[in-house]
């Protein structure tokens, strides 16, 4: 058994537009992190995490994730699993996610492109 209590989590930032605190229990296979989304995130194009699959639960708020070939409405209380390699962005006046990604998330594997 691991327990990360709340003062103990790394808060950071994707952009000033997408604010994160990361859950980060040393296990390579998985971790939770919360964002706060208030915007189009990213700027533009889209992103992609190469490794990870994302399971999202929006604890607040709504907005829509686009994908290359899908737009996806969502709302508080909705969950929504992303897989790797899948394109996407979101676009939120604000929302609050909490974000479990299989195996753990990394910098490197997450990327912004066109």
């Amino acid at each position: 058994m691991k327990i990360i209590k709340n003062n103990e989590a790394i808060k950071g930032a994707n952009s000033d537009k997408c604010k994160t605190i990361e859950y980060s229990f040393g296990d390579e296979e998985i971790d939770l992190g919360l964002a706060e989304i208030t915007g189009r995130y990213p700027d533009s194009g889209y992103c992609v995490n190469l490794v990870s699959k994302e399971l999202i639960y929006v604890i607040e708020g709504y907005g829509t994730l686009y994908f290359e070939n899908e737009i996806v409405n969502f709302q508080k209380g909705d969950s929504i699993l992303i897989n790797n390699n899948e394109k996407y962005y979101w676009d939120t006046q604000y929302c609050k996610v909490s974000m479990t990604c299989t195996p753990a998330w990394s910098e490197e594997q997450h990327k912004l492109v066109q």
